[in-house]
């Protein structure tokens, strides 16, 4: 059973590849659907820009590849920039829209954040709070059944490297949090959907028994 990595020119491929074999997991590293279409479950990373990132997609022929997938079924993961492609807007993007498989939208840390704001009572605490949001920081366990994060306790840090967060209008796809000036979503989960705001794969071993968590997903 593999795991189908989409390549699109944008994602941290190699690091992945080797948290998901040692993970137990067979990778294949791939842009094509007769690729992706093989594995029994996929992993979106990302690094960089919203706009570059949903334009190689379009160029490479992926975006209705990653639809038709997720509509199927499969497992699926977003890493960082490979989980804010799912939704419908992102604040950074100029001309591009997302995919759309999650409905919302990606907003930034600003000091004047704006309407977006994930929990409508909040009320943001930037004071001197650097973007990019870029380090170590904790979870906060909201969903106990996400299946990533089994035996996942709260408090636990991961690897951060964003200055853009996402901001789901079905608030009941929230796994966990985060605090860095407010609480943003940092796992997102709905059905066969999984997402991390943060990367796992430079997360050492919390990071790994999150991978492998994805692995071992029947």
């Amino acid at each position: 059973m593999k795991i189908a990595i989409i390549d699109y020119g944008m994602g941290n491929i190699h690091s992945v590849a080797k948290a998901l074999e040692l993970s137990g997991a067979k990778t294949n590293v791939t842009n094509k659907k007769s690729g992706i279409d093989s594995c029994a479950k996929i992993v979106l990373p990302g690094v960089g820009a919203f706009d570059d990132a949903v334009e190689e997609l379009e160029k490479q022929g992926l975006v209705e590849v990653i639809k038709e997938q997720v509509k199927k079924g499969k497992p699926f993961l977003g890493i960082c920039l490979g989980l804010q492609l799912l939704f419908e807007e992102s604040q950074e993007a100029e001309n591009k829209k997302g995919l759309g498989i999650l409905k919302g939208a990606v907003v930034k840390f600003s000091a004047n954040p704006g309407q977006r704001l994930w929990q409508s009572e909040a009320k943001p605490r930037f004071s001197n709070q650097k973007v990019p949001h870029m380090g170590w920081n904790d979870l906060k366990v909201i969903s106990g059944n996400c299946p990533l994060l089994n035996g996942i306790s709260a408090g636990s840090q991961v690897y951060f490297c964003h200055s853009y967060y996402p901001d789901p209008d079905d608030k009941s796809v929230i796994a966990a949090t985060t605090d860095y000036g407010l609480e943003f979503p940092s796992v997102l989960w709905k059905e066969n959907i999984f997402g991390v705001q943060f990367h796992p794969e430079k997360s050492q071993a919390l990071g790994l028994k999150i991978i492998k968590n994805f692995v071992e997903l029947c």
